[in-house]
């Protein structure tokens, strides 16, 4: 739920956060990720405990360099917050990859002195990339979180089993995939299930939970399926319960 510094109040998140916050609690995710207007007004308000990752990079929509991810926090005030971890945005391939993996390596360091696991969300983006899904890019962008000591890489799917195996194989931390454009539901637990079986680790998804119609129920599914193996006919009953 970071997506409030990037593109600001939208659908799902444009009002009462801490209610969007609660229902995939409910759901029984393990935890959000956001900036820390999350802890300040939305976070653990009421209902079921979750994890806490607090994002400490961003830019707007309205920026000339919207794929340049600067440090808006750091590791400390995460520690003060009480965070359960934190996570960095990096984008691999475009001009200012070289200041974001300056980036990447200081939070690491930080990280790795005050205990505290770190996601590294790893996008090949920009002048250099034709393709942000494509395997190729997509191994070597999660193989330099692993390099530079995150716990966690958030990535793109690949479109297929075969190909994801290849970046999960490839990166020592383990993979998770992020969602990106909202998708249908049925397709959504269909990649989270062939990930899951190639391999990866979990999922990070936020305008597919967000913006759905449930967002209690959708992330319930994705419970069953990242966490107690149930294949995508069985999870999707839980939207109909």
């Amino acid at each position: 739920m970071d997506h409030g510094l990037t593109e600001g109040p939208i659908k799902g998140i444009d009002r009462n956060l801490g209610d969007i916050v609660n229902k995939v609690a409910l759901g029984g995710a393990n935890a959000v990720l956001g900036h820390v207007g999350i802890p300040l007004y939305a976070h653990r308000g009421y209902g079921p405990d979750i994890g806490l990752i607090l994002h400490l990079s961003g830019s707007t929509s309205l920026s000339p360099d919207a794929n340049y991810k600067v440090l808006v926090n750091d590791v400390l005030e995460a520690v003060k917050l009480g965070a359960d971890g934190v996570s960095l945005h990096i984008n691999i391939g475009t001009k200012t990859d070289p200041e974001m993996l300056e980036i990447l390596g200081k939070v690491s360091r930080e990280c790795r002195e005050f205990g505290m696991p770190l996601l590294a969300m790893m996008y090949p983006r920009g002048e250099n990339v034709e393709n942000e899904h494509d395997a190729q890019v997509v191994k070597i962008a999660a193989r330099v979180a692993a390099e530079l000591g995150a716990d966690i890489v958030k990535t793109n799917w690949t479109g297929d089993p075969d190909s994801f195996k290849e970046v999960v194989d490839g990166c020592m931390a383990p993979v998770i995939i992020a969602g990106g454009v909202k998708a249908g539901i049925s397709d959504l637990l269909e990649i989270t299930k062939q990930s899951i079986d190639v391999g990866g680790a979990g999922v990070a998804y936020g305008r597919n939970v967000f913006q759905a119609e449930n967002p209690r129920k959708v992330v319930k599914a994705l419970y069953l399926i990242v966490h107690e193996n149930y294949d995508v006919n069985e999870a999707i009953k839980e939207l109909r319960l």
